[in-house]
């Protein structure tokens, strides 16, 4: 199914190989990139598809109205409002005539990695503008240790709102942070707990719930549940069941 190594049919591979070895990751110099439980080869295979396919990218999660789509692609860096340190770096962007959509996908990580809290004092600024304040509350908590998050990583999206909140501004577009995730059910030959994909789904909503409200609008959706809305028939459709069929998110 695959065309080259790591891609589906019909994605540009040279140009997501230029983006991925300008990407903070080094997902392909790693050999990350190549790994069965690669969440860059799953993010840049459903989301690359679309960079030569504009007219072709379906709604996303809640934005039904967000407009005509003018560009997808992916690994894309949301700048803070200063120069040096470090920037976040989002698994595929869309902007439309109205916002920057930053996407953040994640495959095993929930059910894999240990979260932890690193939010340096460069985050107090007050840079993020009047309605950002339960992004920063989000923030103080996490770093006080008030809220915990078993399978989410919250840090990550609390910084990939402040990078996304600012870049937008930059060109003119609303913001909005879309999480999309896969839910394996088995990793290493080893049952993934029914409830730990339950609570992963709680917390994504309980996170929601508190940074509902801001300038940064929060959606989530499951890759499966996202591809089912893919109207049916043609190439939209065999992208999604490719999607599917070779990365079982």
């Amino acid at each position: 199914m695959m065309t080259l190594p790591g891609f589906l049919p019909g994605v540009p591979a040279e140009h997501v190989l230029n983006r991925l070895a300008t990407a903070g990751g080094k997902e392909v110099e790693s050999g990350k990139f190549a790994s069965p439980e690669s969440s860059a080869a799953l993010a840049v295979n459903c989301f690359g598809w679309f960079i030569e396919r504009l007219e072709s990218f379906p709604p996303l999660p809640g934005m039904d109205n967000s407009g005509p789509v003018e560009m997808v692609d992916v690994e894309f860096t949301a700048r803070f409002p200063w120069s040096g340190g470090r920037h976040p770096w989002l698994d595929a962007v869309v902007q439309t005539q109205v916002s920057l959509i930053g996407i953040e996908s994640k495959r095993f990580e929930p059910f894999r990695d240990q979260k932890s809290v690193s939010l340096s004092s460069a985050y107090d600024r007050p840079v993020w503008g009047d309605n950002m304040r339960r992004y920063e509350q989000m923030h103080d908590r996490l770093r006080s240790g008030a809220v915990t998050f078993r399978h989410l990583d919250a840090v990550q999206l609390v910084k990939h709102a402040f990078g996304l909140v600012t870049e937008a501004r930059r060109r003119g577009r609303s913001a909005v942070l879309l999480y999309i995730f896969a839910e394996p059910t088995s990793r290493a030959g080893k049952a993934i707990p029914s409830e730990d994909i339950l609570r992963h789904r709680k917390e994504i909503t309980e996170f929601a719930e508190a940074v509902r409200g801001d300038d940064v609008a929060f959606h989530f959706s499951s890759y499966r549940d996202w591809i089912s809305t893919w109207p049916n028939g043609g190439d939209l459709q065999a992208h999604g069941r490719a999607i599917i069929e070779t990365f079982s998110p």
